[in-house]
């Protein structure tokens, strides 16, 4: 044992005989468990923030992958180092790794083994979980597997607190968005120029959309460093101030600018380009428009021209054929490929082959996948007028931009605060180091997560964006936008009560809440909730069990003298 008598930080050394850099091996596994964990979460969490918005056509798969790939990996980097969510204070009590700091390298990369294993499989099958709930059940299972149950915190201070957020937050997300949806249901969409009514209305969803982000991002991806109840009076003035301004201030330049430029190329159909909506009070007459602003713009505008086909079939006859296929285009969206094969088959050169394998998952059909199969489901719901719904694209698209970036700041945790963990035993040895229910993470881990995670994002993300999107009920724009302001409020609202929720669990209640705004029983896929509902259930005994299994089995092996 070292005779070191005092620690860099002026404390005793710890009872430990391990030194720094002490089994190197363990730390290059936890390296690639933390890195194929991060994948998972990119594969199957960041479907929470863009689904949709691709299933509601407001934007394509690819301009949501580009989005989603920089703002995940901003998140994770400039705020994913304020707390590591998953080494907190109330799932297991770590006093008991103290003196073989080595035993709890092995037991987080077990945990990492637990939670990536069964992220990825769930993936595979097109099932949301939360993978915040995979690390913390792989760590619960792992700590059994060392000391037994009484390392866990069973109570509601610890596991019983997160067994009520599977019941409560996808319900409380549900009514959020429900509120939401029909706001804009009965005032908007019901009213007599829907369109018109929508411009009047529109900055004031900017004005509380951007105020509710901003909370988003500062309260929930900037963990405890910015919350309100911590700062001194004058500060919190300052902090709600800000937001209140910054809000109005959008709202404003929304009434005066974005609002004509929407008007202008949605309803008389000008060809202004995004950079001219400040100067759109002042520019005179556009040329008329041939290109779509939105996925769901060029629907409309297809379904228009096949209406003007179908009017001028009727005043001359004779080219019945044209005008049947020009109607047909109305009900038969062209599909886009569905699986990698499709997307190689499609490649002339072996360079666009071997592309295609690491650029796929941009290019899969997912707002349109397996659409005869749910053709019934759409069928049901009811439609409103086209360019009313294509006022929330833009709204939409910067809600899901934002919670994507609070969702690289706080779910990174997930796979990297183990590795941190990893890191700091292995770089300090077992004298020095302090186990506290906070990790410090350097800023190339969180790099590292970030990386990973907008790998799993671009090849693999859209397995899950099916399922969250037109497979559960019908999406359009002003839906999607209510199902992503109603799951954002309500993650928001329960980082305030302290309530452990779930960005998955809160985008599914929120999609199942507004699809009952229909009105029919119908226009919901009740299967796909149960299954959903059955894979958040089983998240942490499966994680946990893997976990386990792998530490009782290394701990428990011969051993030779």
């Amino acid at each position: 044992m070292s005779t070191t008598a005092i620690c860099p930080d002026g404390k005793a050394p710890n009872p430990s005989t391990m030194q720094p850099r002490d089994y190197t091996w363990l730390f290059a596994l936890g390296l690639i468990q933390a890195f194929l964990d991060a994948y998972g979460i990119g594969a199957n969490d960041v479907a929470n923030s863009f689904a949709t918005a691709v299933a509601s056509k407001t934007i394509s798969l690819r301009t949501a992958c580009i989005i989603a790939t920089f703002a995940e990996f901003l998140g994770a980097l400039l705020l994913g180092k304020s707390t590591a969510e998953t080494i907190r204070n109330g799932i297991i009590t770590l006093g008991d790794f103290q003196k073989y700091p080595e035993l709890l390298m092995l037991g987080m990369w077990c945990a990492l083994i637990g939670s990536s294993t069964w992220v990825l499989v769930a993936t595979s099958f097109g099932m949301p979980v939360s993978t915040t709930h995979s690390i913390v059940g792989a760590i619960i299972g792992m700590g059994i597997a060392t000391y037994g149950s009484s390392v866990v915190i069973w109570n509601y201070d610890g596991v019983a607190k997160i067994v009520t957020s599977w019941f409560t937050s996808p319900i409380v997300a549900a009514i959020a968005a429900v509120v939401i949806y029909l706001s804009i249901k009965f005032f908007v969409m019901k009213s007599r120029n829907p369109f018109e009514m929508g411009l009047r209305t529109l900055p004031i969803f900017f004005f509380v959309t951007i105020g509710l982000n901003l909370f988003y991002v500062c309260i929930k991806g900037a963990g405890n460093l910015t919350k309100p109840e911590s700062m001194p009076p004058a500060q919190q003035a300052a902090f709600f101030g800000g937001i209140f301004g910054a809000a109005l201030l959008c709202a404003a330049f929304a009434w005066f600018f974005y609002v004509p430029w929407l008007r202008r190329v949605l309803y008389d159909e000008e060809d202004l380009k995004v950079w001219h909506i400040p100067v759109a009070p002042f520019i005179g007459k556009q040329p008329k428009r041939t290109v779509a602003l939105t996925p769901w713009g060029e629907e409309r505008m297809k379904a228009e021209r096949a209406a003007g086909a179908l009017e001028e079939g009727e005043k001359k006859e004779g080219d019945a054929e044209e005008t049947q296929a020009a109607i047909a285009t109305t009900d038969v969206v062209a599909k886009g490929p569905n699986d990698l094969a499709e997307i190689m088959a499609s490649k002339k050169t072996i360079f666009g082959k071997a592309a295609a394998v690491f650029t796929h998952g941009t290019e899969v059909e997912v707002a349109n996948h397996d659409a005869e199969r749910f053709h019934e489901l759409h069928d049901v719901a009811i439609k409103y007028d086209s360019r009313a719904e294509e006022l929330y694209s833009f709204l939409q698209i910067f809600t899901c931009t934002l919670a994507s970036f609070a969702h690289g700041a706080n779910d990174v945790a997930n796979a990297i605060g183990p590795l941190s963990l990893i890191y700091l035993v292995w770089s300090q040895g077992g004298q020095c180091v302090r186990l506290g229910k906070s990790v410090n993470v350097e800023v190339w881990i969180l790099a590292f997560g970030g990386i990973a995670i907008d790998i799993g994002l671009l090849t693999y993300g859209y397995n899950v964006m099916r399922s969250l999107g037109n497979h559960i009920t019908y999406h359009s724009p002003s839906r999607g936008f209510s199902m992503e302001l109603g799951a954002g409020l309500t993650v928001l609202t329960a980082s305030y009560i302290g309530l452990p929720v779930s960005t998955t669990h809160c985008i599914t209640g929120a999609t199942a809440g507004v699809g009952l705004c229909n009105a029919r029983v119908n226009a919901i896929n009740w299967k796909l909730l149960a299954w959903c509902f059955f894979s958040w259930i089983i998240t942490l005994p499966i994680a946990g069990g893997i976990a386990a299994i792998f530490m009782a089995i290394i701990v428990n092996a011969p051993r030779r003298n």
